[in-house]
């Protein structure tokens, strides 16, 4: 699981207060059931959709939410950007079906502190939940730069260039357009990069520069490591 930044930790005996959002009621009950057998961790309460965090939030004062990504009235990644801008806002877990979903990516960018997988085992989904309420991702944020930068440093210095526009979301053409590549340059260059470092799809490349942090540069064009 990722786990960028979190807020003070709670206090080490008191469980961690967890409220979780789904539009399925069955996923809910699911989740209720499997977490809330954990002595580390109390379900203060459940909604069904983003539009209900915020108030559920100031009512119920959790340490983490546990959110779906995907709701139908408001989804989880606007209910998350609305609930990082409090300034004691709670660290959001957001729920997803698939790894590498782009939407993943956008909620990491939104303020979420790490996803789970909904099949992933219930005691991997407390051990994710609690490190992130005892402060885990603050540490985990600065480990998980100084890895990607140091997976970065296998790259060439285009082939860092083209990771750089991959992460910041741009096309194949759109690539090739801004650094004065054909196209066929460009794919070549993302499948060296997806080979390298053993990553999948672009989303994990991208992924991969947003927790390195070059993404945060504003210059527009690709940075890359010395």
């Amino acid at each position: 699981m990722n786990t960028p930044a979190s807020p003070t930790p709670p206090a080490s005996s008191a469980p961690v207060r967890l409220l979780i959002v789904d539009d399925d009621p069955l996923v809910r009950a699911g989740l209720t059931l499997m977490l809330g057998g954990d002595q580390g961790i109390d379900i203060v309460g459940e909604g069904a959709d983003g539009v209900e965090v915020e108030e559920l939030v100031e009512r119920l004062r959790p340490d983490v939410v546990l959110m779906d990504i995907r709701m139908p009235v408001m989804d989880g990644l606007t209910a998350t950007e609305l609930l990082r801008r409090r300034p004691d806002a709670p660290e959001v877990v957001v729920l997803t079906t698939f790894h590498a979903d782009e939407q993943v990516l956008r909620a990491i960018r939104a303020g979420a502190a790490g996803f789970v997988l909904k099949d992933t085992p219930p005691a991997r989904i407390v051990d994710s939940v609690r490190r992130v309420a005892a402060g885990g991702g603050r540490d985990d944020r600065a480990d998980r730069a100084h890895r990607a930068r140091r997976r970065f440093g296998q790259l060439a210095e285009r082939e860092q260039e083209v990771a750089v526009a991959v992460g910041r979301g741009a096309s194949n053409a759109e690539i090739a357009a801004s650094l004065y590549l054909s196209v066929a340059t460009v794919k070549t260059h993302v499948s060296r990069i997806l080979a390298k470092l053993e990553l999948n799809n672009r989303v994990q490349i991208a992924l991969l520069v947003h927790d390195a942090g070059l993404l945060d540069t504003d210059d527009g064009g690709g940075s890359h490591l010395g």
